[in-house]
């Protein structure tokens, strides 16, 4: 087990920690917090704090209404961090990013407008078997609506995609692909580029869950010419209740409005009602304005560590985790190895046995935090034959210390249940 934390990576781990006041908090028994539940969602340096309290003491009005002072200044914070998402993306312009209340809320968006539009009877639809349910279920619904047929590329028992699978059921049938560019389970990291060149050819749109790809490695939306991407701003230090749905631009000026309402129209009579531009034309009513801000403050402080750094940090810590927890024996990891994940680790002991709700309600004694459950990708789990993993997920202040007192606190609950049995 190791002494430093990944000194090599160019990140500071105990140096980024300062940052996060929640990180230095002792929980019951007086055991310090260690923080490996990132997939589910991250926590959030005090500058994001900073930049959010500021927001509502100092700045604080609705956006794009209000002839007054207040308002402009709340306009041109929630503009500027469009404008920071558009660089992170390397997106062509901010009207192409769409602020929603989420992931889940920008892929229901495409499901409702886009899919409504274009998708029709005897149509297909292409997913994987890996999907987030908020991958799965819009879909599942767009094709109860319309009669489309839904169709899945299955996953090896590495935990990687079928990509002759994809080649064979991709065809001038399929309208949409919508994949994950990185498991939330397994932690692959999937062939984007390959893949939507590939559904291009056949004439079909692409939508990325960039969920747990966009924290963690380098996105540019131009380089894999993807028709839509959604991420959530909280599983990247940023508050909850604000997402990102970028799209191409000829596409969304083509889809009509999901919501109706406020700020999403030029003008109204009682016969009808014409559309806003974009981005406005999507975001119907008061957007996430605060926590739109808040991201903004969140990718600031990103920039300032290093996407790049990020993912070497990530990567040292997956590898470890490997190996340490390889050491146990009688624990399986499921996906592909480190080298093809991110830093994601979702395991299970022999027999499934103790369970994983057992294996996080023990770990948190020890002041772990982790995952338990399906991680809202039930199909997955079946495929592998499990009702429920345990995962530990990293970030940016997370060492390989913690990564030992997870694999001790792992023994632990190993001991515990032997002499139950």
């Amino acid at each position: 087990m190791s002494e430093a934390p990944c000194r090599h990576t160019g990140l500071e781990p105990p140096t980024i920690r300062g940052d996060f006041p929640i990180l230095s908090k002792v929980l019951h028994g007086g055991v310090p917090l260690a923080y490996l539940d990132n997939a589910a969602t991250t926590q959030r340096p005090r500058q994001v704090i900073q930049a959010i309290v500021e927001t509502y003491e100092q700045h604080y009005a609705n956006v794009h209404r209000g002839i007054h002072w207040l308002s402009d200044q709340t306009t041109d914070l929630y503009e500027q961090s469009r404008e920071k998402v558009r660089a992170l993306l390397n997106a062509p312009a901010p009207e192409q990013i769409i602020f929603t209340h989420g992931a889940t809320a920008s892929i229901n968006l495409v499901a409702r407008s886009w899919g409504d539009a274009n998708v029709g009877r005897g149509d297909e639809i292409l997913l994987t078997e890996m999907e987030h349910h908020s991958n799965l279920v819009p879909w599942r619904q767009l094709a109860e609506r319309t009669g489309a047929i839904v169709r899945h590329v299955p996953v090896t028992d590495r935990g990687v995609l079928e990509m002759e699978a994809f080649d064979r059921l991709l065809s001038d049938r399929t309208r949409l692909v919508a994949v994950t560019a990185v498991s939330n389970v397994l932690g692959t990291i999937n062939p984007i580029g390959e893949i939507i060149a590939k559904a291009h050819r056949a004439g079909a749109c692409v939508l990325v869950d960039g969920a747990q790809s966009v924290p963690h490695l380098k996105t540019d939306v131009q380089a894999w010419n993807v028709d839509f991407l959604a991420f959530s701003g909280h599983k990247m230090m940023g508050p909850s209740g604000v997402g990102v749905l970028y799209g191409r631009r000829e596409l969304l000026e083509s889809m009509p409005p999901f919501l109706g309402g406020g700020s999403m129209i030029r003008r109204v009579t009682l016969d009808g009602f014409e559309p806003a531009d974009l981005p406005a034309k999507f975001e119907a009513g008061t957007p996430p304005i605060v926590s739109a801000i808040g991201l903004g403050a969140a990718l600031d402080y990103l920039d300032g560590v290093g996407l790049d750094a990020v993912t070497r940090h990530e990567q040292d810590l997956t590898r470890y985790a490997h190996e340490v927890l390889g050491e146990l024996g009688d624990l399986r990891i499921l996906g592909p190895p480190p080298e093809e994940k991110s830093a994601i680790v979702s395991f299970v002991f022999d027999g499934n046995r103790p369970h994983a709700h057992d294996i996080a309600q023990l770990l948190d004694r020890q002041g772990v935090a982790i995952r338990a459950g399906h991680h809202c990708a039930m199909p997955l789990h079946k495929r592998f034959r499990v009702n429920a993993t345990a995962r530990a997920s990293f970030y940016l202040y997370n060492t390989r210390e913690e990564i030992d007192l997870l694999a001790r606190s792992l023994q632990q609950v190993r001991q515990v249940f032997r002499r139950r049995t």
